[in-house]
């Protein structure tokens, strides 16, 4: 579904604006812009992403906002970064870490190397708290458990005692998660959130993220190169190319009619099923390729839960879950080549091919569940395997 508004109305004044920013490194030859001339506004409840290829200059970004440049060799060259009335580039480094978790945090790439190995989980977050907000430890755990409960962590009381390394992927994420919201920031930033976790945890995340940011009213800045993150999450979108934003529209807008030649091409580098990935996308037709790629992807993700189940699409009659149909009929949908419509036609196609929901099919046995699962998980590697050799 191609998002098109906010989660909530956002409030008059932008809780934070961004001007002119130059990040710059220092070589032998001189200072080298990173990232030039960036400007954009973000409101309360929006979520705002920034998109491009590795090296575009996103993360550089998301440290320079944070102050988390490594000086000297990176640094803020020019602009102006408000959260509020303080300019962040301005402020003292000790000003900068009371600021850091309290009013903007952030949520890094790699859990793994984010979270101090040799700490509880439970430590961690308690020092987290009790660093912006003079509480007891006994007020700080209860606080910390909240958090967990609030992110959908199994088990939270057994996780506050355990290890990094004793959590999976996609429970790491949501410790960091839980860290990043425990004081209810104004400005969450996501750098790649979903990055090495499959499409079912990817799914839960970007949910736990949309519903937390519903139920705190926060800003968050989601930096991404996956194009299908940012057509379900994104309010509006920055496109970066070599350090430069070349593109800056509403999600809508930029997936049904894309203006810069870098941002039809980073939209036709979407994996594509069938025959007609070898051919570029026509103008809209982009937007219903990827609704039809991701409604596969969770199809097979259904089956492969091990239970039995059909997927139904609202105007349309029920289809029945029979080994791989469901996502065979997807891909053969996927892969045709419908006519060019017009954008405002495609966007209204898209949200009708998102629309799915998971019912239990009562009647089928568990064996036939299991040979269910693996037909389905068996036909989306081989068709996965031809898309990306297409």
């Amino acid at each position: 579904m191609i998002r098109s508004g906010a989660a909530q109305a956002p409030d008059a004044a932008p809780v934070l604006t961004v001007r002119g920013l130059t990040v710059s490194v220092n070589t032998e030859d001189g200072l080298v812009p990173l990232v030039q001339d960036l400007s954009f506004t973000l409101n309360r409840g929006e979520t705002r992403a920034i998109a491009g290829e590795s090296g575009s200059g996103k993360s550089i970004t998301s440290l320079a906002i944070m102050g988390l440049l490594p000086p000297p060799a990176v640094r803020i060259t020019g602009g102006a970064i408000l959260l509020g009335d303080l300019d962040l580039v301005t402020l003292p480094e000790s000003r900068m870490r009371a600021l850091r978790g309290a009013r903007i945090a952030m949520i890094f790439q790699e859990p793994m190397t984010a979270l101090n190995p040799v700490m509880t989980i439970g430590a961690q977050l308690v020092e987290a708290i009790r660093a912006h907000d003079p509480v007891s430890r006994t007020e700080a755990r209860a606080r910390a458990l909240e958090a967990l409960r609030a992110v959908r962590l199994s088990q939270p009381d057994q996780r506050m005692g355990q290890y990094p390394h004793e959590l999976s992927g996609g429970m790491r994420q949501r410790v960091m998660i839980a860290m990043a919201l425990a004081l209810r920031p104004d400005v969450l930033i996501a750098d790649e959130p979903t990055t090495a976790l499959d499409v079912t945890v990817q799914r839960e995340v970007l949910d736990l993220l949309r519903d937390l940011q519903r139920d705190l009213g926060a800003a968050i800045i989601l930096i991404t190169h996956d194009m299908g993150v940012v057509a379900e999450t994104a309010d509006r979108v920055i496109v970066m190319q070599a350090g430069r934003a070349v593109e800056t529209a509403a999600t809508a807008d930029i997936f049904a009619r894309p203006r810069h030649d870098y941002t039809r091409r980073l939209l036709a580098a979407v994996p594509r099923i069938g025959a007609g990935a070898a051919r570029p996308a026509r103008d809209g037709e982009i937007v219903a390729r990827l609704a039809m790629f991701r409604c596969a992807l969770r199809c097979a993700a259904a089956c492969w839960g091990g239970c039995a189940r059909r997927c139904t699409r609202s105007n349309t009659s029920a289809l029945a879950c029979a080994g791989a149909r469901p996502f065979r009929w997807w891909a053969n949908r996927a892969a045709a080549s419908p006519p060019s419509p017009a954008p405002s036609s495609a966007l209204s196609l898209t949200r009708d091919a998102s629309r799915w929901r998971v019912r239990r099919w009562p009647g089928l046995t568990a064996r036939a569940a299991r040979r269910c699962a693996a037909a389905c998980r068996s036909c989306f590697r081989t068709r996965w395997r031809r898309s990306i050799r297409a």
